[in-house]
Parts: C-alpha cells; structure tokens; sequence
C-alpha cells in the first residue's frame, strides 16, 4: 500500500454513503467481536459492549479527515493514544488493528468498489501507521510548566473537595497572578495528570468526571475575582462544535479573551452545526473559535 493511495479522497457523494453506513459499520464489528471475542470482555458487562461501540464510532470519526482532506496523522495520533488505554485494562493491543481491518471488509463490501476500497485503504493506511509508529522512538513528553499549587490542585480534585481546589486558585490570584496563569499553570497541568492516570487505568471515571466539574466552578468562581482590562472593542465567539462535549480548554481561551477586554460569547459543549452558523451570522464576531472533534482548535477570522 502506498502513501499516495491512502491520501486519496472521497467524492461529496461518497462521504455521504459512509456518513450513511456508519452506525451499521459499528454495529456489524462490535457483533462480530463478541462473537469471536467475547471471553475478553465479559469482565466488563453491559458497558463492555457500550464501549466498544463508543471506540469504534471514534475511529470513524477520526477517519473523516483521511477521507475528505487526505490527513493521517490525528487518526495515527488518535490511534497511539487510545492504544495505551486498551492496554493499560489488558485488552490485547491487536484489537485495535484487527478492528480497522474488519472496518475496511465491512465498507468494501458495502459501498460501491472505487469508494470502498478507498475507504478500506483509508483504514488500512492508518493501521500500518500506528503500528510503524509503536516501533520508532517514543515521543519525548512537553516540558513542564507546572507551579508548586498545580499539586495541591490536583489532590484537591481526586478527593472531591472544591473548597480546597478553590482556596488554591483565591490563593494564586490573592498573590498577584493572572486568572490566565493559574490555568495554565496550576488548572492545565493538574487535569493533564489526571488525565494521563485514567488512560492508565489509576482513576476511575467518575473521579475524572468530578474533577472536571470542580474545575469548571472553580474557574467561574476565578473569573469573578478577577478585573478585567478595560474593553477594547473586540468580539469573539467561542463554541465546541457539534459532537465535542470538552469544554475546560476553550473555557480557559474565554477566560483569557475576556480579561483581556474582549467582548466574549462562549457557546459551551455540542454546539449544532447550523446554530453556530446563525449566532455568528447574527453577532458577527472579530473573530470565531472552535473545539473541533479531533481534540484539536481552530479559529476563524472575521467573515
């Protein structure tokens, strides 16, 4: 398989047929993992099965942007992470690839020939290269820019208490340092870690889920505290799109417009397509900032 067969990109019509195939994609793989696996994930229950469909639907998700823009490396990235998640709960690693493989034969055989085999080759494309990814040199981690509290913050967190998460934060602003500081020094950090110890199965989800709540009341109660500089005529719309219910990262982008004497609307988690369009339309922004589903930003300028 070559590169430049894998970069191809699907016709309009044919990104509407695998829109169309792909909740039976998921369904016809997740039967047939079970039925050939199932030993596997009996542990899990019920929500075994949930899961797996949840990870299927992602790696579909995270295929579109092959398909309609030729652009491998977030499923790659995608792939990488969500495999030391798989193995950090002792499911076999080659799952994963065996998933895209039974993705690709279910997409070939139902779509029309040129189509499916792209879509197949697609998913092939990234499978070869999250494995040849496992094999080169690790990545070397970003450096970090934690403060001292950022620990604090996160016990605070891990136990619950947003008394004591929000005396860190009073704490760093009573002191003299920005809201937008403290996110990035003291918040960000803190909920990376916590994020890195529930990928390796030492969370669970409800504590991150807690420590997510926490954190976005201990940031409002933050921005109260905190003066903004004076306005300077700005406006900027901040949403996560449609299908994108992670909101700390673009919280933390309005924050920091806002004190820094923008006109901000921050439309929060899952924002419909169309809606999104139309109060842009109507408030017509300096500038539009989304989450998108890939975990990755992007803003737009004035139109």
């Amino acid at each position: 398989m070559t590169q430049d067969a894998a970069l191809r990109t699907l016709s309009g019509e044919g990104l509407r047929r695998f829109q169309t195939l792909q909740t039976e994609a998921v369904s016809t793989v997740t039967d047939r993992f079970y039925a050939s696996h199932g030993s596997i994930y009996s542990r899990f229950g019920p929500r075994g099965r949930d899961a797996c469909r949840e990870d299927l639907a992602f790696h579909l998700e995270f295929l579109r942007p092959v398909l309609e823009f030729g652009l491998l490396q977030p499923m790659t990235d995608y792939l990488g992470w969500l495999g030391s998640v798989l193995a950090a709960r002792a499911i076999p690693v080659a799952h994963l690839t065996l998933s895209l493989e039974w993705l690709a034969e279910f997409f070939a055989e139902h779509m029309e020939p040129s189509d499916g085999n792209l879509v197949a080759t697609g998913l092939r494309a990234a499978s070869t290269s999250f494995l040849n990814a496992k094999k080169g040199p690790p990545k070397q981690p970003l450096p970090s820019e934690l403060w001292p509290e950022a620990a604090t913050f996160e016990t605070a967190l891990l136990a619950g208490s947003q008394r004591d998460a929000l005396a860190v934060v009073t704490g760093c602003i009573d002191t003299g340092h920005s809201l937008a500081d403290v996110e990035l020094h003291v918040i960000q950090p803190s909920l990376y870690h916590i994020g890195d110890k529930w990928q390796a199965n030492q969370v669970t989800v409800a504590q991150e889920h807690l420590a997510t709540a926490i954190t976005e009341a201990v940031m409002t109660l933050g921005l109260l505290r905190s003066s903004p500089l004076a306005a300077i005529g700005k406006r900027v719309l901040l949403a996560c799109v449609e299908g994108n219910n992670h909101t700390i990262g673009l919280r933390t982008v309005s924050d920091a417009f806002q004190l820094a004497g923008w006109d901000v609307q921050y439309l929060g988690a899952s924002v419909p397509t169309r809606a999104l369009v139309s109060q842009a339309v109507m408030w017509k922004p300096d500038l539009i900032g989304c989450r998108c589903p890939s975990r990755n930003s992007c803003v737009l300028p004035k139109m």
